[in-house]
């Protein structure tokens, strides 16, 4: 099922007191015991109402993540963010978790394309495109869920299991310690529908423009951006 995103509401008014008291410490302490990212879904949606949270996929080997929440919390309300920029197969995947899992697919809508801003200005495209869209994404929310690893790059090399975002909401990261050895295997066993751009040498996926394989010993996401000294789109900074 596909829903538009049409909330405006500030989502750190939305959060409002609602995170206060939580032990983060405590929090990741135990999560990095157990690893177990099942329990951190069961944790986050024994803590919020479920209608308050969201998970948020880029449809690449992160549907892992969806299946994991789907079986955790059948309902839940999945984010994609379309740029307009997408790879056919990304909206492939799209199309195949929605119709594979119990979840509400919530697609924020593409601005529109033709300006070629990511050849001069890959920030501000980003920022248009991916950036204002998940706080739309995100409005009236009061935790998220991402699939952000430490493995995927030297940024994201201390990702918390759990943090409160600069909005005031609670950001899960139940993947955080997850390797590329991981999520296959789990695919593997659980028939997860991943982007078939994985296996054509796409390690790491984004915009069509700004996305192209890595050469051999390149790190994973030395194929985006490229071009430009950025390696970060902005949306888990």
């Amino acid at each position: 099922m596909v829903h538009a995103v049409t909330d405006s509401t500030d989502p750190a008014a939305a959060a409002g007191s609602a995170t206060s008291g939580l032990d983060l410490d405590a929090l990741n302490a135990e999560f990095g015991a157990h690893g177990d990212a099942t329990k951190m879904i069961e944790w986050l949606v024994a803590t919020f109402p479920l209608d308050r949270l969201i998970v948020a996929s880029a449809m690449t080997s992160d549907t892992v993540l969806v299946d994991v929440a789907a079986m955790v919390a059948p309902g839940i309300d999945v984010l994609f963010l379309d740029t307009g920029y997408h790879f056919a197969e990304t909206l492939q995947t799209v199309d195949a978790i929605a119709t594979r899992y119990p979840v509400k697919l919530v697609v924020t809508p593409a601005p529109p394309i033709g300006d070629e801003r990511y050849a001069t200005d890959p920030d501000g495209c980003c920022h248009q495109r991916k950036v204002i869209p998940l706080e739309e994404g995100l409005a009236g929310r009061l935790g998220w869920i991402s699939g952000v690893r430490r493995s995927d790059s030297e940024v994201r090399a201390n990702t918390p299991f759990v943090l409160i975002d600069k909005r005031g909401m609670v950001k899960l990261n139940p993947l955080a310690a997850w390797t590329d050895a991981d999520l296959a295997t789990y695919a593997a066993i659980h028939e997860v529908p991943l982007n078939p751009l994985l296996d054509q040498g796409y390690p790491s996926i984004g915009c069509m423009p700004c996305t192209r394989k890595p050469a051999d010993g390149e790190h994973a996401r030395a194929g985006r951006w490229s071009a430009h000294a950025k390696t970060e789109c902005g949306l888990h900074l």
